[in-house]
C-alpha cells in the first residue's frame, strides 16, 4: 500500500505533467531515454522508467481528450 508521500508525490508529478504542453512532455521523455541509454545504475534506470511511463500515460490522456474533441466537431469546425 502506498504511502502518503508517495501518493502526494505521484499527484505532483501529475499535476505537473498536466500543465506541460505535449511537446515538453515529449522533449522530456526524450532525454530521459537518453539517460537511461548510459547510465550504469539499475536503481536510477528504474527511478528514470517509472517516471517515463508517468509521463506517457499522463500524455496518453492528453491526447485521447484532445481526440474526443475533435471528433466533437461539427460540419462547420465548431465545437459542438
Amino acid at each position: 500500500m502506498p504511502t502518503k508521500a508517495k501518493t502526494k508525490e505521484k499527484d505532483e508529478q501529475k499535476e505537473t505533467a498536466e500543465k506541460k504542453p505535449l511537446n515538453e512532455v515529449f522533449t522530456e521523455l526524450d532525454d530521459i531515454i537518453e539517460k537511461m541509454e548510459t547510465e550504469d545504475s539499475l536503481e536510477k534506470t528504474f527511478e528514470m522508467y517509472k517516471k517515463g511511463v508517468s509521463l506517457l500515460k499522463d500524455a496518453n490522456e492528453s491526447i485521447d481528450k484532445i481526440e474526443k474533441q475533435v471528433k466533437v466537431l461539427d460540419e462547420d469546425g465548431f465545437l459542438s
